[in-house]
């Protein structure tokens, strides 16, 4: 009757999500698409297929596993299976430049971006940016792969025509506005079955000067899966009662693209304007945050599967 197949690339993400399915008891079975075969004269098996592909997966020598993933999903959702974070997802999930444009064609702000592909044309698209301050980063990232500030022009040359230039894995670099912040967090949203279920708020201030970029996971500095916070003023907090009206547009966001688990991250500057600079369609949950909140996202993500599950079974039994 069909089990739960969770797509992925990271044994050490996936584990925190299959103690909670065997806790509920819920069939399931891991494909890890590094490297496999797809017969795709064959029908997909029944059940749920969560796609948990990384962005960053050629940093774990991966290269090519968004690239097959890709390839999977599109076998299944040609065969009618019932996909969580489908093909759509996983396009927005390994382009920062597609993620901006799916914001604003909602109307969300995003930080001021120039994407370019060649040293030179780094150069010039932050002479087009013509601000006093801006970041370089990747746009297939992850681990805040290719972030810099820049105070000058003459640091970003020195950068780019450097030995520690960080080329990106698709060769675009994003210039891009740096938002100054009053204090020193960003917030990331949290969404599963398309619907908020907590803020977080990560205090970056022992990390890059923040920016509108990836700060909580900046060499793994802030990664949600790192071992447990022992000392007061926990990086990681759930906000109590957070409410903020760019929830509901980052509901319709999710809705439009397609897109059933996220984590979504902004950023305020002093000026109280929110800036939207990443969608992670793979999120992570950190484990002591949720504790003092009492409440569990990769709980709540296997429920959300063996519901759709369920409904799946149900059309099966219904059809026989």
């Amino acid at each position: 009757m069909g089990k739960i197949y969770v797509i992925h690339e990271n044994d050490e993400w996936t584990d925190h999500l299959t103690k909670r399915l065997e806790e509920l008891e819920l069939p399931y079975e891991l494909w890890h698409l590094n490297e496999g075969t797809i017969d795709l004269t064959q029908d997909p098996p029944e059940g749920v297929f969560y796609n948990r592909m990384s962005a960053s997966s050629h940093t774990r020598d991966h290269r090519f596993a968004p690239e097959y993933a890709e390839a999977v999903l599109s076998w299944l959702e040609r065969h009618g299976r019932t996909v969580i974070n489908g093909s759509r997802a996983l396009r927005l999930e390994v382009s920062k430049v597609n993620q901006y444009m799916a914001l604003n064609e909602l109307n969300i702000t995003t930080p001021k971006t120039v994407a370019s592909i060649g040293k030179a044309q780094i150069i010039e698209a932050a002479k087009k940016l013509d601000l006093p301050s801006f970041i370089t980063k990747h746009n297939r990232a992850g681990k805040g792969q290719g972030v810099q500030l820049f105070h000058s022009m003459e640091a970003l040359d020195e950068y780019v025509y450097g030995d520690g230039f960080d080329e990106p894995v698709d060769g675009i670099t994003l210039v891009q506005q740096y938002i100054e912040a009053p204090e020193p967090y960003i917030v990331r949203h949290e969404f599963v079955g398309g619907k908020f279920l907590y803020a977080v708020k990560v205090d970056t201030s022992e990390g890059f000067e923040l920016c509108p970029a990836d700060a909580c996971k900046i060499e793994d500095m802030y990664c949600p899966t790192d071992k447990p916070e022992t000392t007061p003023g926990a990086k990681f907090q759930v906000l109590e009662g957070y409410y903020d009206p760019i929830i509901k547009k980052y509901e319709q966001f999710l809705q439009q693209n397609d897109i059933q688990v996220a984590g979504i991250e902004a950023i305020q500057d002093k000026n109280g304007e929110m800036y939207t600079y990443d969608v992670n369609t793979n999120t992570n949950y950190n484990t002591d945050a949720e504790r003092v909140a009492s409440i569990f996202g990769m709980l709540e993500l296997a429920r959300y599967l063996g519901n759709q599950l369920e409904t799946v079974k149900a059309k099966q039994t219904n059809a026989g």
